[in-house]
C-alpha cells in the first residue's frame, strides 16, 4: 500500500468519529475494482436518491477483477449539505444497523477477463433510514475494516417543498449564444415553513452529474412564501456541448465512434476515432446520455456478469499541448472526477494527447474538460464549445436546518432539462 493511499484511508476513517474537514467524494482506493454503480432500484442510469418513508430503495452494484473473490461490509453515513460528516449519532439517522455485509455476488460467465460481480439493496430489512440528507456509502473488505474500496455519495430527501426550474437565455450581455440561467423557485409543502432561508436553507443546483459545477445559489427575493433564486451571476452555467459517445457493447464490429478492435495479449484492446477540437464547430444536435453509461453486451441475457472488459485508449490530436492545464476524460465512468484517472497525456510523437482506460463493455458518454492550471472548475469553451441550445441536465438540492434541528434535512429535490 502507497504511502499516499495510507493516508486518504486513515482521513477517511478518522472521518467517521470526527467531523471531516474536507467535502467527501466518490472514490475508488482499489485497482482491482471496477464499474461501481449506484442508483435507484428498478431504474436505470438514474441518480443515487430516494425519498424518505418511501419504498423506494438504491441498488449497488461493482466488479472485483480476478478469480479470488473477497467479502465486503459497507457503512453509511450521514453528512452536512456540503458533504462533511455529520456530528449525529447513528440513532437520529439510521433505524437499524448502519453497517451491513454485501451478502450477494456472482461469477463472470464466458468473458475473457475473469470477474466478481457484487450487489446489494439499500436499505434492507435490516435496517431503514430516520432522516433525510446526503449520505456517504463506504464499502471496506470484511477481513479488515480500513482497507477501504470504494466510497458512493447518495441523497435521501423529504418532501416538503415544491421545486419548480426552467432553463433561459441569460438576460443582457451574459452570454447569449453561450450561456443558459438557471430559474428556481420553491414552495413550502406538508406543513413546512421558511424562518430567515438566507441563513437556514441551501439550494445547490447542479449542470449533469458534474461535481465542479455544482452551485450554491443565492436568494434572489421572496414573495409570500415563495423563495426565488434567479437573475444572479450564480445562476448563470457555460452550455458546453452535446456529450461525446462510444459503443463497445460488441467486441466483434467496430460500432460508433470505435475505429477497431483487436485482441492481444489475452486482452481486448478498443481503438476510438480520435476526438477534435469542437470549440469552433456550430452546434449540431446529438441526443446522449449527459455523461451516463450503459453496460450492454452483445447477445448477452446477463450483461452484469456476462459483458467483457477491454482497454479502451482515447486521443485527441492536437498540434501542440497546453502549457497552463490538463485535459481531462469526464463522466460517470471516470467519478465526475478531474484526477489522475481521467487526465489524458500529451504524446509528442504522434501530436495528440492519449488516454486508457479500462472499461467494461456498454455505451459510454463524456466530455473533454480543460482545467487550468489552478483552477477547480473545468472549462467547455476550450475544446467542446458553449452552446445555449445544449440539451443540459439540472438537479436541484434543498437543504434547511432551521434553529433545533440536529442536522441539515433535504427537503425538496427537482429537476429540468434545457431546451427539451
Amino acid at each position: 500500500m502507497t504511502q499516499k493511499l495510507l493516508l486518504i484511508l486513515t482521513f477517511i476513517v478518522a472521518g467517521f468519529s470526527l467531523k471531516a474537514q474536507t467535502p467527501v467524494i466518490d472514490s475508488i482506493y482499489s485497482e482491482n475494482i471496477k464499474t461501481v454503480i449506484l442508483g435507484k432500484e428498478g431504474v436505470e442510469m438514474s441518480l443515487p436518491i430516494i425519498q424518505l418513508g418511501s419504498n423506494e430503495r438504491l441498488m449497488l452494484r461493482f466488479d472485483e477483477l480476478g478469480d479470488n473473490p473477497n467479502f465486503y461490509r459497507y457503512r453509511i453515513d450521514h453528512c452536512t449539505h456540503d458533504w462533511q460528516i455529520s456530528d449525529i449519532s447513528v440513532s437520529d439517522y439510521m433505524n437499524g444497523f448502519e453497517e451491513g455485509s454485501i451478502d450477494n455476488q456472482k461469477f463472470s460467465f464466458t468473458t475473457i477477463e475473469h470477474y466478481t460481480n457484487y450487489w446489494q439493496t439499500i436499505p434492507n430489512n435490516m435496517s431503514s433510514f430516520a432522516a433525510s440528507g446526503n449520505y456517504l456509502l463506504t464499502v471496506y473488505l470484511q477481513s479488515d475494516p480500513d482497507s477501504i474500496v470504494f466510497t458512493r455519495r447518495f441523497r435521501v430527501y423529504e418532501p416538503l417543498t415544491m421545486v419548480e426550474a426552467s432553463v433561459g437565455r441569460p438576460q443582457g450581455a451574459m452570454g447569449l449564444m453561450e450561456n443558459q440561467n438557471l430559474s428556481v423557485t420553491i414552495n413550502p409543502l406538508a406543513g413546512n415553513y421558511f424562518i430567515n432561508p438566507d441563513t437556514y436553507m441551501y439550494v445547490y443546483a447542479q449542470q449533469n452529474g458534474r461535481t465542479d459545477l455544482t452551485r450554491l445559489l443565492p436568494l434572489e427575493s421572496m414573495s409570500g412564501n415563495t423563495l426565488n433564486y434567479r437573475w444572479k451571476k450564480e445562476n448563470i452555467f457555460p452550455g458546453g456541448n452535446e456529450f461525446r459517445y462510444f459503443d463497445f457493447s460488441n467486441l466483434q464490429f467496430a460500432m460508433n465512434n470505435v475505429w477497431k478492435i483487436e485482441y492481444f495479449g489475452g486482452e481486448n484492446i478498443v481503438f476510438l476515432k480520435p476526438d477534435e477540437d469542437r470549440s469552433r464547430k456550430p452546434y449540431s444536435l446529438d441526443i446522449g446520455l449527459n455523461g451516463q453509461y450503459k453496460i450492454a453486451a452483445a447477445n448477452a441475457q446477463k450483461p452484469n456478469t456476462e459483458a467483457d472488459y477491454a482497454w479502451v485508449n482515447f486521443s485527441l490530436p492536437m498540434e501542440r499541448p497546453f502549457l497552463d492545464g490538463n485535459i481531462y476524460i469526464i463522466g460517470d465512468f471516470t467519478n465526475w472526477q478531474m484526477n489522475d484517472l481521467s487526465r489524458m497525456e500529451w504524446n509528442a510523437g504522434i501530436k495528440a494527447y492519449t488516454a486508457r482506460l479500462f472499461l467494461k463493455q456498454g455505451y459510454y458518454s463524456y466530455i473533454l474538460l480543460f482545467l487550468p492550471t489552478g483552477s477547480s472548475q473545468g472549462e467547455t469553451s476550450t475544446l467542446e464549445g458553449d452552446h445555449f441550445q445544449t440539451m443540459n441536465d439540472y438537479y436541484i438540492y434543498v437543504y434547511q436546518r432551521n434553529p433545533g434541528d440536529l442536522y441539515d434535512r433535504l427537503v425538496g429535490f427537482g429537476q429540468t432539462q434545457a431546451n427539451r
